[in-house]
């Protein structure tokens, strides 16, 4: 039992920094474009909507708040780990170097799961906004080829969501520098276009939208928080680069902690614009910010925002596989997956079978699944890596007390733990078949653990 919580050490990960398998190209700017990239897509395009009608109301402004909360205590914990130990892995090394191999390897599998759900379901927002695009110019989708089959609107494959993904996908194995500028340029664009939603409605909000407030109560507000959470799965991202990152122990903290800022604000003013234009009931669509403004007769920049939406989430896609792929590099480095998936180019310096593996999964998983189940799988996913690496901030505090970081957690042991207890009751809110689903998903992470992992591990090897 003791070799399944045989743990990496600090030194051992420190040396491994500075190895030069990934190329160290990414400024501190790079990590907060691709931060905004990832979290500033469906969770403000689509996600948005379909709670304030279903859940929260115009009390979706709290949902954000409290999940924003409950991201910010996390970040401080990533942003202290990715400092101290600037490895690519996320949450994945430092839980090897705090909880032992079987919860790294565990929490490393739920985090693959989490980024391939999250691609799919971010891809399956952006084939919604890319067809209302092209109905604006009279052009219309077969219902077959435009929907999943589990959607229950007829269709056979989610064509749009499957092509978008492979498109990306060739991207990313090309090259990190030139996917890098693509999600920079983009992200800009994204921008742009939030913020010229919020000009725009702000002179169409209503206050007598906002009441009633909480429709839902309460309870719906902490559902809606559960379910919001995915829209911040961007931080999580980040700290996958830290191996890419020119100045790691400096850049990383404000990469993290600077595009959840931006975000959060971006995700509340959105919010309180959306629900002032039009009532909350009526907002259970594809696409609700382009339908608001469409709703009070502005369909040219309604045009305008389905475009950004549409450019806007290509960004989110690229930074999850981008996240996805050196999770599972990392892993395979480490010998609990198998080598081959971190075999790297020798022209790209890309894990580039690995990348494609990655995309022909989640282009899959798109092309067949809907929004709303694909959302609550990666929220639990979330959730369980956020409380983790709370738990483990306070293990390296007491037993690795000398280890040097440039971003400190305030208040330890209180603050990771109310982020832990944060998450924990989040998780609760989730629904019953998020949980079985998550439940059977480790299950079968401990299965490969232990027929092939265990064997396999890089210190196994050793021992």
């Amino acid at each position: 039992m003791n070799s399944i919580f045989r743990k990496k050490t600090i030194e051992a990960l420190l040396a491994q920094s500075t190895q030069k398998d990934l190329k160290r190209t990414l400024s501190v700017l790079d990590l907060i474009f691709l931060g905004v990239g990832c979290v500033i897509g469906t969770g403000i395009f689509v996600i948005t909507g379909v709670v304030a009608a279903t859940s929260a109301g115009p009390a979706l402004i709290l949902s954000f708040v409290i999940a924003g909360i409950a991201c910010a205590l996390a970040a401080f914990c990533y942003a202290e780990f990715s400092s101290s130990v600037p490895v690519s892995g996320s949450v994945y090394t430092y839980t090897y170097a705090t909880l032992g191999e079987f919860f790294a390897f565990l929490i490393g599998w739920d985090l693959m799961l989490e980024y391939v759900l999250a691609m799919a379901a971010v891809s399956t927002g952006w084939s919604s906004y890319f067809q209302s695009f092209l109905t604006g110019f009279g052009l219309h989708f077969p219902t077959a080829l435009g929907s999943a089959p589990l959607s229950g609107q007829g269709g056979i494959v989610n064509l749009p969501a499957v092509i978008i993904i492979l498109l990306i996908t060739a991207l990313v194995s090309y090259g990190v520098k030139e996917s890098v500028r693509f999600n920079n340029v983009m992200v800009i664009l994204k921008i742009v276009v939030i913020l010229a939603f919020i000009v725009t409605g702000i002179g169409y909000v209503k206050p007598e939208n906002w009441s009633p407030f909480m429709p839902f109560g309460i309870s719906g507000v902490i559902t809606s928080a559960a379910t919001v959470f995915f829209a911040y799965l961007g931080f999580d991202a980040i700290a996958t680069a830290s191996e890419e990152v020119k100045r790691p122990q400096r850049d990383m903290p404000i990469g993290i902690i600077g595009s959840l800022i931006v975000c959060t604000v971006l995700y509340i003013a959105v919010s309180a614009v959306l629900t002032g234009i039009v009532p909350y009931t009526k907002l259970n669509v594809d696409a609700p910010v382009s339908f608001a403004l469409s709703f009070v007769g502005q369909d040219k920049i309604a045009g305008f925002i389905s475009v950004g939406a549409v450019i806007g989430m290509v960004t989110v896609i690229l930074a999850l596989i981008y996240a996805q792929v050196r999770l599972s590099f990392v892993m395979s480095r480490d010998g609990l997956l198998p080598k081959s998936l971190s075999r790297l180019n020798k022209k790209r310096q890309t894990p580039f079978l690995n990348t494609w593996i990655t995309g022909f999964i989640g282009a899959g998983i798109a092309g067949f699944l809907d929004l709303t189940t694909l959302a609550h799988l990666v929220n639990m996913g979330t959730l369980a890596a956020f409380t983790l690496v709370s738990i483990a901030i306070i293990i390296l505090r007491k037993k690795f007390p000398d280890v040097k970081s440039t971003f400190r957690v305030p208040f330890v042991p209180v603050v990771p733990l109310l982020s832990a207890l944060f998450c924990i009751y989040l998780s609760l809110s989730l629904p019953g078949i998020t949980w079985i689903s998550f439940i059977i998903w480790i299950a079968v992470g401990a299965v490969v653990y232990f027929l092939y992992g265990k064997q396999h591990s890089n210190l196994n090897v050793k021992s």
